[in-house]
């Protein structure tokens, strides 16, 4: 189990306000033999349309010595999710 974010319990409720469930806490995200963990994952009813919209949430809070290298290090796993969503839905 990673380790929550400072953040986590107050993004997480905020998403809950805004009427999100939460599906997942942490969300697997997974490619062959790879498994990772984002922070969470959650869907929302449009009441308009009636379609579910769905989002994954990695949570950062940039409080170490370096900004540069924690966005760094962000971008890379963003990347990463978003390779394996791609290649997981193809």
């Amino acid at each position: 189990m990673p380790a929550k974010d400072i953040y986590h319990d107050a993004i997480k409720n905020a998403l809950i306000k805004d009427g999100w469930h939460i599906t997942f806490d942490p969300y697997p995200v997974k490619y062959e033999e790879v498994k990772l963990m984002a922070d969470l994952a959650g869907e929302k009813t449009i009441s308009a349309t009636k379609e579910n919209q769905k989002i994954v949430v990695e949570i950062k809070s940039f409080l170490g010595k370096s900004p540069m290298r924690e966005f760094e290090t962000a971008l890379g796993q963003y990347l990463i999710y978003q390779t394996f969503s791609f290649s997981n839905s193809s």
